[in-house]
């Protein structure tokens, strides 16, 4: 699952991101309303948390326009703001839930869980490629029916091969999508991990999903489908 955070405070910001990548989720932060408005319309995400005293355009005026703008991703508010006429305005304008700072970390987890529910966009609940299937809610994945036991990071891994099946995916994409790392011309650990998740996801089986492009990256090739 892919969760923009939208928060100006830089600290705060960087334990969600920091707590979230840790619990299984590729997280991408921006500090100004303004500039995740365009971040939430170009790219898909499958939730955003939302601040609402934010730099550009504050956080009621980002729910005004994502929706003008047909994105129908689930938003969670953080904020500070107590005032239940702003809390009511914050959902009335879309968000699915809103969490008043501070806020136990147990909660934000139990929080996006129940949110996760609200999606509607498709391949958000579940991926199949081929015999492949993977249900990202539940954080499970089968191949031909029988269950494959998957650490955090490979999930995370696979969960955006799969979203890009049949695309060839850089190690540079990788790093900076699965563990949110530049490009590190000295690091084998795409490497590693991809030899884990393909001894995992295709040992036994005559059809191999997981391609390595020589000089160009890696793809999970395969009939896609939600």
């Amino acid at each position: 699952m892919r969760i923009l955070i939208v928060e100006d405070e830089k600290k705060l910001a960087g334990f969600i991101h920091q707590g979230l990548s840790q619990a299984g989720y590729i997280t991408e932060v921006c500090y100004d309303g303004s500039e995740a408005l365009d971040m939430a319309i170009k790219n898909e995400f499958d939730m955003i948390l939302l601040d609402l005293m934010l730099p550009g355009i504050n956080g009621f005026d980002f729910l005004k326009n994502i929706r003008t703008f047909g994105a129908e991703t689930p938003v969670i508010i953080i904020s500070a703001i107590a005032d239940s006429k702003q809390v009511v305005q914050g959902l009335d304008l879309g968000a699915v839930d809103y969490i008043r700072k501070p806020f136990e970390w147990d909660e934000l987890l139990a929080r996006i869980r129940t949110a996760s529910r609200f999606s509607t966009k498709s391949g958000q609940q579940k991926i199949k490629i081929d015999d492949l299937e993977i249900d990202i809610p539940a954080r499970k994945v089968k191949r031909s029916h029988s269950e494959i036991e998957l650490t955090s990071k490979e999930f995370i891994l696979l969960e955006y091969l799969a979203r890009n099946a049949n695309l060839v995916l850089t190690k540079n994409q990788l790093l900076e999508n699965a563990w949110n790392m530049n490009f590190d011309p000295e690091s084998n650990i795409v490497e590693v991990y991809m030899h884990q998740l393909r001894k995992k996801i295709d040992k036994g089986f005559d059809n191999q999903l997981i391609k390595t492009v020589i000089g160009a990256g890696y793809m999970l090739k395969g009939n896609k489908q939600y």
